[in-house]
């Protein structure tokens, strides 16, 4: 099968997601060729043009750069006539885009990556699409009464995501990968964390100048981590955190009900960490602790790093519990399913 796969656009947690699928894909012996979408933002969005009294100014607004950038994906439909158009989080391509590849014959497979917290602006694309996928199925049947619909979980690269001996110059008490949000910021920040070596990681631009986590980030602010320096650092790490965004596109969107990608990860590389928990997690992962409160999450921090032999045991534990959540098996699950569409 013919797959044409259109990147997102950002260079980190999503840009991990797609690299996976397109690998995965390939692994079962599909023709993948790839859209490069992030490059294409980078080129219009960097030209310069000079004018007449030599003054050099940008040659378009950010608005027509991802314009200019998304209309390569036309140019690719035509030349490549894919039977399949594969999507991850789409929302740099227009219905009108998506509505023509449909009318040449190609399926539009959509992979949803920000279910729940922006399942709005998802819904509203996702009535183009010949299936959707969604990383979190708690509007599951808002999605189906527009498209077919189906849930699947975040997955780990197994070349990537395993166990092995750490970094020394990645060592720390606690370690946290992702996104710096207000909520997870303030949450941190009111934790108990005195005496110990904490190392962040992600994007934590937002991060005030005199906040007490700054000398924390193991990179400039507003840089991220790409996934081989993750996967790396959940290795090196004693304890790992993983801490949901309160922050959405409506309030009633914040509350999911899967697992995270990063939670997927810890435990592929046998991290052992701490759990917000969520009733997918609660079900696959009971036997790593949770906490509600910083208070909780503080004193659980404190407990654990002074177990370190039952922390290895039950993140051995916690690794057999997702080892099947491959994206080999979720691409193979998508073929399937293309295949009962034929």
């Amino acid at each position: 099968m013919k797959i044409l796969a259109a990147h997102p656009g950002p260079n980190f947690s999503v840009h991990d997601v797609y690299v996976g699928w397109v690998e995965a894909l390939r692994e079962l012996g599909q023709q993948v060729i790839e859209f490069n979408l992030a490059e294409r933002l980078t080129f219009y969005d960097a030209a310069l043009l000079e004018t007449h009294d030599k003054q050099i100014l940008k040659a378009v607004s950010t608005e027509q750069a991802q314009q200019l950038a998304v209309n390569g994906l036309y140019a690719a439909l035509y030349k490549t006539r894919p039977d399949v158009l594969f999507a991850v989080s789409a929302f740099f391509y227009t219905p009108e885009l998506l509505d023509l590849a449909r009318s040449y014959g190609t399926k539009v497979v959509l992979l949803h990556t920000e279910s729940p917290y922006e399942d709005g602006r998802q819904l509203t694309i996702a009535a183009h699409a010949d299936l959707n996928l969604i990383n979190d199925p708690t509007n599951i049947d808002d999605f189906r009464r527009v498209a077919p619909t189906v849930y699947v979980p975040h997955s780990y690269r197994p070349t990537i995501h395993h166990p092995g001996p750490g970094a020394p110059d990645l060592a720390a008490d606690l370690a946290f990968v992702g996104t710096g949000y207000a909520s997870r910021i303030a949450f941190l920040e009111e934790m108990d964390l005195s005496g110990l070596d904490v190392l962040l990681a992600g994007n934590w631009q937002q991060l005030d100048e005199d906040s007490p986590l700054r000398a924390a980030v193991a990179h400039e602010p507003d840089e991220c981590l790409d996934n081989e320096q993750t996967a790396q650092v959940y290795r090196s790490a004693a304890v790992g955190l993983n801490l949901y965004r309160r922050e959405a596109e409506a309030a009633h969107l914040a509350a999911g009900w899967a697992m995270g990608p990063r939670e997927v990860e810890m435990a592929a590389c046998g991290m052992f960490f701490l759990r917000d928990p969520r009733p997918e997690g609660d079900d696959v992962l009971p036997m790593l602790p949770t906490f509600t409160t910083v208070e909780g999450a503080s004193e659980q921090l404190h407990y654990w790093l002074g177990h370190p032999a039952e922390r290895q045991e039950l993140a051995a534990q916690a690794r057999m519990a997702i080892a099947d959540r491959t994206f080999v098996n979720r691409a193979a699950e998508l073929m399937q399913l293309l295949s009962t569409k034929e």
